[in-house]
This record gives structure tokens, C-alpha cells and sequence, in this order.
């Protein structure tokens, strides 16, 4: 199992607990900050998720981690029968998600709610279709935050990841390495008041378990026809699951 990697080394908090404080902190730029980060392109990851998860014309959405809600308002505009929930751990990222759901008038078919990704607060088989955008390097206990979402999925529903990886490839990983030890950080140096939270985000993308490794996890957990796609190159990659 990879290393554990927290926000703040000094603090004797546990991870939960110091990345909800760590994402209340940064909540008020964190949408633009991700945008010149990424230069734009998580825009269009989410969209393949979207894709994905419309396809299988879902009722009832789950959106875990949602953070600002960015994922759970394009799945609420791209599925119009559908119902999304948005769950996150931090109260401060869950008040802008608020606002701009409030502000799309979709208030009607996104519940965004605070919750525990590893205490998942639904009954069993509730969901059609689960995502996670970026959110599980942050799980505190991994396997446990999986085997919940894998309890409250239906049956035969589609559980969808996004979540970044570290290219493997010349020249990619070379770039990839300068790009997240060196030029992530200053970002978040330069622009967030946090400097500790783009160290972290940066650290624990390097050392999360991708790929094979990922997959591998999820069918311990429980899930089956688990597939996942690489995007730009390897930075990101989108994984696939459903329950039997």
C-alpha cells in the first residue's frame, strides 16, 4: 500500500481531519486555481465522465467528494431526469457548491450534502451511478471508503473515478516530475493561502496507487468489470467499475 501522506506534518490530527481543514481553507479560489493548474483540461475529463455515466440513463446520482459541485451540476445538466447528490467533507467547499447551484436554479435535482466518504450516510443499493472526481487519494482509509460506495450502489450500477496518475513514458514522466515537485507547489505558494496544500495534493498524486494497482483494489473491494482509461499522456486516469 502506497505511503501515508497528510496536509500539515506537524499536525496530530488525522488525515480526515486535516484535509476537511485543508479544503475549507482553500475553498474560496480552489475552482480557479484547479483551472491554471490543470490549464483547463480536468474540464474535459469530467466531461468523459459525464458521458460515461449518462449513458447508462441513471435516476439517482451520487457524486462523492464533490467538493464545488462542478462534476455533480454537469451530470444534473447532462442527465435531466436524474437526481445527484453532492457529498463532501468540508463545509466551506459545500457552501460555494451551494451558490453555484443555487445560481444554475438546479436546486430542485442537486442535494449537496456534508458526509463522510468512509460512513456513507444512505441506505443499501441506493444509487445508480457513483462518481469520484479527485477525491480518493484522500480517503483516509481507502478500502473503506470503496466498500462503502460498493454498499451503496445498486446492483449492476456504474461506479466512475477520475483521479490523477503519474505517466510512465519518456518523455511524459520526466515532465510530469519537474512539472509536480517544482512548478505545483509555487503555484500554490503564489496563489493560495494555504502553501501546504498544493505540496500535499502534488505528494499524494505521486504516490497513489494507479493503473493495475487501482484496479486491483477495487475488485478486492468487491467490484467487477473494472477497466481504466489513461488521459493527456497518464496525469489523470478514468476507472470504471460496477457491482454485481
Amino acid at each position: 500500500m502506497a505511503k501515508k501522506v497528510t496536509p500539515y506534518k506537524d499536525s496530530e490530527l488525522g488525515k480526515k481531519q486535516q484535509v476537511t481543514q485543508m479544503f475549507d481553507t482553500i475553498s474560496g479560489n480552489y475552482d480557479g486555481l484547479n483551472r491554471v493548474i490543470s490549464f483547463g483540461i480536468d474540464v474535459k475529463w469530467r466531461k468523459k465522465v459525464v458521458r460515461t455515466i449518462a449513458a447508462t440513463n441513471p435516476e439517482n446520482a451520487l457524486d462523492i467528494a464533490t467538493g464545488t459541485g462542478d462534476l455533480a451540476i454537469q451530470m444534473a445538466v447532462a442527465m435531466p431526469k436524474a437526481k445527484v447528490t453532492g457529498l463532501d467533507i468540508s463545509p466551506g467547499m459545500l457552501e460555494v457548491g451551494k451558490t453555484k447551484v443555487k445560481d444554475k436554479n438546479l436546486e430542485s435535482r442537486i442535494n449537496m450534502v456534508i458526509g463522510d466518504s468512509e460512513a456513507l450516510p444512505f441506505e443499501e443499493n441506493t444509487f445508480d451511478a457513483i462518481t469520484v472526481a479527485f477525491g480518493v487519494r484522500n480517503f483516509e482509509d481507502l478500502e473503506k471508503g470503496l466498500a462503502e460506495i460498493h454498499r451503496v450502489l445498486k446492483p449492476g450500477g456504474i461506479f466512475v473515478v477520475l483521479e490523477t496518475s503519474v505517466p510512465v513514458k519518456f518523455p511524459f514522466k520526466q515532465g510530469y516530475q519537474m512539472y509536480s515537485k517544482m512548478i505545483l507547489p509555487l503555484i500554490g505558494r503564489i496563489f493560495s493561502k494555504d502553501r501546504s496544500a498544493y505540496a500535499y495534493l502534488s505528494e499524494s498524486a505521486s504516490v497513489f496507487p494507479f493503473g493495475e494497482a487501482f484496479n486491483n483494489i477495487l475488485k478486492k473491494t468487491g467490484f467487477i468489470e473494472v477497466s481504466d482509461k489513461p488521459q493527456t499522456f497518464g496525469v489523470a486516469t478514468i476507472y470504471e467499475a460496477s457491482k454485481a
